[in-house]
């Protein structure tokens, strides 16, 4: 149960630096009873302060909010209200999850067909060469997929990969623009 704390462009006081533990400690051991490890940093850019919050629980899931405002308590409430209230989602997805409310069998999925962009779009210049902005390499879990909704729910990221239990096969669930989640399923792609 450690909380490392930092600034970026800025220095931490102890007695910020003990709020924000004492802040986090609460509210994890209000939602979750295991260990966990989280790391706040607090950065100024120009007038503004931001905080970003990660904190790893002992279950494999990590959390993650940012908040912003004009001063670095402020900042640091905004995401430590986020990180509270995904404490609560997930508490309240185990919970029901556990109790069986989830629903058995298929369901009917809504879906879009949507037409194919023409060819010119298709055409790039010759000397195109997109450029990778960032490249990272993490751990496939096997989970179901509604572990992997609930993943997605708690993170900031726009994508999660992962392996569907049995059967191995990759799976994609996503977010949408329109805000809605998307899951991409491989057993259902032909080649």
């Amino acid at each position: 149960m450690s909380v490392r704390v930092s600034g970026k462009h800025m220095e931490i006081g102890d007695s910020f630096r003990q709020r924000i533990e004492e802040q986090i400690g609460e509210a994890v051991a209000k939602y979750f009873d295991g260990g966990y490890a989280s790391q706040v940093i607090v950065e100024k850019s120009g007038s503004r302060f931001s905080a970003d919050c990660k904190v790893h629980l002992d279950t494999g899931i990590v959390l993650h909010a940012a908040g912003e405002a004009n001063d670095p308590q402020g900042s640091f409430d905004a995401a430590a209200e986020r990180i509270e209230k995904r404490l609560r989602r997930y508490k309240r997805r185990l919970k029901d999850h556990h109790a069986g409310n989830h629903m058995n069998g298929h369901a009917e999925v809504a879906y879009t067909v949507m037409d194919r962009i023409p060819d010119e779009a298709d055409e790039l210049p010759e000397d195109f060469a997109p450029t990778i902005v960032a490249e990272s390499s993490k751990q496939l879990k096997t989970m179901s997929v509604a572990s992997a909704v609930m993943a997605l729910d708690m993170t900031d990221e726009p994508v999660l990969l992962f392996r569907s239990p049995g059967k191995e096969e990759l799976n994609i669930v996503y977010r949408r623009n329109d805000g809605n989640i998307g899951w991409i399923d491989s057993t259902n792609i032909k080649n």
